[in-house]
């Protein structure tokens, strides 16, 4: 058994193809990422990988969508989305293919 600290990776991400990582991969990207309320993440789309978002806790909006906990949204390749944290939001997004350089602004 071997004991990681999420607070030791980048961003909460701890599985795929980059440092630190818990799990080496370069087919699946695995995060727990915490948002402070009013947190923006500008529009973005990515061109090969699929994103699942699961809301954890909190309210966040996607694509003018207001999600709550327990929603889990699909993203597909070639469709672009953003983000703002509502209230704190804690997020598990998971993203197949991990294609490093997959996010392009728009």
């Amino acid at each position: 058994m071997h004991l990681h600290k999420l607070s030791d990776m980048t961003k909460g991400w701890f599985v795929g193809d980059f440092s630190p990582v818990v799990l080496r991969s370069s087919s699946t990207e695995v995060g727990v990422k915490h948002y402070a309320a009013g947190t923006v993440e500008a529009r973005h789309v990515h061109k090969v990988g699929t994103e699942v978002t699961a809301i954890v806790s909190g309210r966040a909006r996607m694509n003018d969508l207001v999600l709550e906990a327990g929603d889990i949204v699909v993203i597909e390749p070639g469709e672009a989305t953003d983000f703002e944290a509502l209230t704190e939001v804690t997020t598990v997004v998971v993203k197949t293919p991990g294609t490093a350089g997959d996010k392009y602004p728009c």
